[in-house]
C-alpha cells in the first residue's frame, strides 16, 4: 500500500508542474550523488519449499546523465554494493547477499517554468549478486543467485536550487528474479522486483 501511494503521488505530481519551458540541452551532463533505498516487494518466492522473505537496504548513489537531444538523456545509475538478508518462513535469517544494479535510462524531462522540472524514463538494468552467505539453518552451505537482466522504470522530481544546482527525489522500479542454488542444486527463483526510492544533489555541466 506505501509503494502504491507513493506512485500515485509521484505521478500526480509529473501531471501536474509539465509547463512550456526547456529544461535541458542537447550535449549538457549532470552528475548526481545521494541515497536509495533499496525495498523489494513482498514476497519473495518459494525456496526448496519455504517462502522466502529479502530485507531492505540503502546505500549511497551516483548518477550521470548525458542529454542527446533537448530535455531527453540517457543516465546511468551506479552504487555501492546493496546487502540484504534472506529469511526463510519457519527457518529465520539463513543468509545474506550483495549486489549491484547498474542501469541505463533514456529519459524525458518535461518542460517546465517552475523550479520544479519532472522526469521519467525507461531502461534496462543488468543486477550482478556476489557474497552470498549462510547462516542459521543453512550455515556450513553454498548459497548461490544468479545474475539478472530486466526492464527498469524511473520517475522523480528535480527542484532548482541554484543555475547548475538541483535537489531529486525519485523513484524507480526494476525487474529482478534470480535463480537460487544451493550447494549447486536449484532450489527456487528469487522474485525481487524492489521498488528504489532515492534522494540526490544533482549538478549539471
Amino acid at each position: 500500500m506505501k509503494k502504491n501511494t507513493l506512485a500515485l503521488a509521484l505521478a500526480a505530481a509529473l501531471t501536474t508542474t509539465a509547463l512550456p519551458a526547456l529544461a535541458q540541452s542537447a550535449g549538457e551532463w549532470t552528475l548526481g550523488v545521494g541515497l536509495g533505498y533499496v525495498q523489494p516487494k513482498d514476497g519473495n518466492g518459494d525456496l526448496a519449499g519455504f517462502k522466502s522473505d529479502i530485507g531492505n537496504n540503502v546505500q549511497p548513489t551516483i548518477t550521470f546523465e548525458y542529454f542527446i537531444m533537448d530535455n531527453v538523456g540517457i543516465e546511468v545509475l551506479a552504487a555501492t554494493p546493496f546487502e540484504h538478508d534472506v529469511k526463510l518462513d519457519g527457518l529465520g535469517k539463513i543468509g545474506s547477499v550483495q549486489h549491484l544494479p547498474p542501469t541505463v535510462s533514456l529519459q524525458y524531462h518535461f518542460a517546465n517554468a517552475s523550479d520544479i522540472t519532472p522526469f521519467v524514463g525507461v531502461g534496462f538494468n543488468y543486477t550482478v549478486f556476489f557474497k552470498e552467505k549462510t547462516k542459521g539453518a543453512l550455515a556450513g552451505n553454498r548459497l548461490q543467485l544468479e545474475d539478472s537482466a530486466g526492464l527498469a522504470l524511473h520517475a522523480g522530481l528535480d527542484y532548482k536550487i541554484s543555475e547548475r544546482g538541483a535537489l531529486r527525489a525519485d523513484i524507480r522500479w526494476i525487474d529482478i528474479e534470480s535463480k537460487v542454488k544451493l550447494n549447486g542444486d536449484y532450489i527456487g527463483k528469487a522474485k525481487i522486483d524492489p521498488v528504489v526510492m532515492g534522494v540526490s544533489y544533482v549538478h549539471k555541466f
